[in-house]
Order: structure tokens, then sequence, then C-alpha cells
């Protein structure tokens, strides 16, 4: 196997840096730091510096890992840090994890649920939701807890519909409290 730093595919067993910019891009498709962290900034308002102790790895064809920290060589490894971004389609996606770990940094596309609201989505059920007056798309779902506002997760809104796309495995019944 030849040397992360020159191989020019995409190895979906093996973790490589993302490129900085896309001028530093070796392998066709796959984004950059600065992409990435415009992305967030721009979809969810989360500043870039909120990033700055992690670094980014690709893994398989648009997985994107966080680290917090640095890795000389991850590629013998099976996961380092979190999944965090799917990339490599037509609209990117946050994960769950990725929402609900820096979600409280976002400053749009923010969907505040009620108890009822959000016990469904935890569930993994859809609703409608035609009150929503910001942009389809992905969105963060947050709910009060002790007075603040937590991310529970992502959410796709469009037509007036809010999807639940908590991963099955993370999916809960959580009790209506008022």
């Amino acid at each position: 196997m030849s040397d992360a730093s020159t191989d020019e595919s995409n190895d979906g067993q093996r973790f490589d840096r993302l490129p900085e910019t896309p001028a530093d891009r070796e392998v066709e498709g796959r984004a950059s730091r600065r992409e990435v962290l415009d992305w967030w900034a721009e979809r969810f308002g989360i500043e870039p510096s909120v990033f700055e102790e992690y670094s980014f790895w690709e893994k398989g064809a648009g997985k994107v890992w966080i680290f917090n920290g640095e890795a000389t060589d991850p590629s013998a490894v099976e996961a380092i840090g979190m999944t965090f971004l799917r990339t490599r389609q037509e609209h990117w996606k946050p994960t769950s994890r990725a929402a609900t770990r820096f979600g409280h940094h976002a400053t749009t596309n923010v969907i505040e649920l009620d108890p009822e609201q959000a016990s469904r989505f935890a569930a993994g059920d859809d609703q409608d939701l035609p009150e929503w007056e910001g942009d389809w798309g992905y969105l963060i779902a947050t709910h009060e807890i002790a007075g603040g506002q937590a991310p529970i997760g992502v959410g796709l809104y469009l037509y007036d519909e809010l999807r639940s796309v908590v991963p099955k495995g993370s999916r809960a019944d959580l009790p209506v409290v008022e």
C-alpha cells in the first residue's frame, strides 16, 4: 500500500487527513478542511474557531471524522474521534453525534422543539411542522433542558415536515415533561 500522502485514490479502509484547502486536494471529490469549516459556518453559524483544536479525516467516500488533536498515522485504526459529516452526496449531512456535540454553538438553522415534538423526534418519528420559517434542509433539533436549549440530533426539513434522521440505534422513548 502506498503512503497516504501520495496516494491519489480513496481507500475505504484507510483514514486520510483532509487537505487544508481545495488547492491542496490530491483525491478528487475529497472535501478540504476550509470547505468543512465554511459549511458549518454558513449552514449553522458555528464559528471556525470552535474547531481550531480538531483535525479532520476521511475514511471511505465522504465519511468525515473529527478528532480532538493530531494523529501521525491513523490509517491502521478502525475509528478516530467521531463521525462528523457526510460530504460525497448532493447535500452534505452532519451526523447526529456532531449535532449533539457542537450544536450548542449553532446560531442558525436550529429548530426548537416543544416536549412532545422532542419526544417524537427522539423516537425517530417524522412530524408536520408548517410553522418553521427557516431554511429547508438539515437542521439541528433542540429542546429545553434545565432552562437552556440542548441539541438532540439532526432533522431534515422539507415541505413543512421535519424528518427525524436520528439513527435507529440512538432512538429513545423520552417521557413528555411539560
